[in-house]
């Protein structure tokens, strides 16, 4: 299930606002343009940046996303019609003989659930040809990058619209936070999220196990030294 913050049709439409400037996009674009992908996958795809960016490219890209507030946001972009939505997760994803599949931003890291996350790397080895490459994000959880997920840290105002970020519970690999958001309007909402914070073995082992091996790590540009970036190649 997706968080409020992505299935609230008001905060689905804030969303890019808030994030502003996608920087943090720019590898994964780099990585599709190394591999010469023609055909990307973008799992828990959201409002659609990434995917429109790789449409603008000439790639064809599938995304698939649970937060259909989300989805009818990117759907509405221009260019949109160049891109085929999934209302779902990876395990809705056909066999698409993609050379990429991506999860961006903190996308692998919400699904917390073991089972879920076996069942998403399934699916995204499903969607992906032999020799395809798997792309995601996650942050080293030895940096502890949670003890600065507080109102005084991490306040914004954009567009009139104050928002935080509360830590409510950390417990073990799972960090429980709350986003608030307080409207021009007074309107004030919520959402609580839980990320799963897994050390890099952990992660080998669980891509090892679904038929991907790891082919590069590298350092994500807009967190320096706090997370990975993990590209792994689907076996043959």
């Amino acid at each position: 299930m997706a968080d409020e913050g992505f299935t609230h049709p008001r905060l689905a439409a804030f969303y890019d606002r808030h994030e502003g400037s996608r920087d943090d996009l720019d590898p994964y674009l780099a990585v599709a343009a190394e591999l010469s992908a023609r055909q990307v996958v973008d799992i828990g795809c959201g409002t659609g940046v990434l995917a429109l960016l790789l449409a603008d490219r000439g790639v064809s890209v599938t995304g698939v996303d649970p937060a259909l507030a989300s989805l009818d946001v990117a759907r509405a972009k221009p260019g949109a019609s160049r891109v085929r939505w999934i209302h779902g997760t990876a395990t809705d994803l056909p066999a698409l003989g993609a050379d990429l599949a991506v999860m961006t931003g903190n996308a692998a890291q919400a699904i917390v659930d073991p089972a879920d996350w076996s069942a998403t790397l399934t699916g995204a080895a499903t969607a992906l040809r032999p020799g395809g490459v798997l792309m995601f994000e996650t942050r080293i959880p030895a940096r502890q990058g949670w003890l600065g997920w507080n109102r005084e840290q991490t306040l914004t105002i954009v567009d009139g619209v104050q928002t935080w970020v509360d830590l409510l519970d950390v417990s073990g690999p799972l960090v429980t936070f709350r986003w608030t958001w307080i409207f021009p309007d007074g309107e004030q909402l919520t959402s609580t999220s839980t990320l799963r914070f897994r050390d890099r073995p952990e992660i080998e082992a669980d891509l090892s196990a679904h038929g991907f091996t790891v082919t590069d790590l590298r350092d994500a540009p807009d967190r320096p030294g706090r997370e990975y970036v993990f590209l792994a190649t689907k076996s043959a």
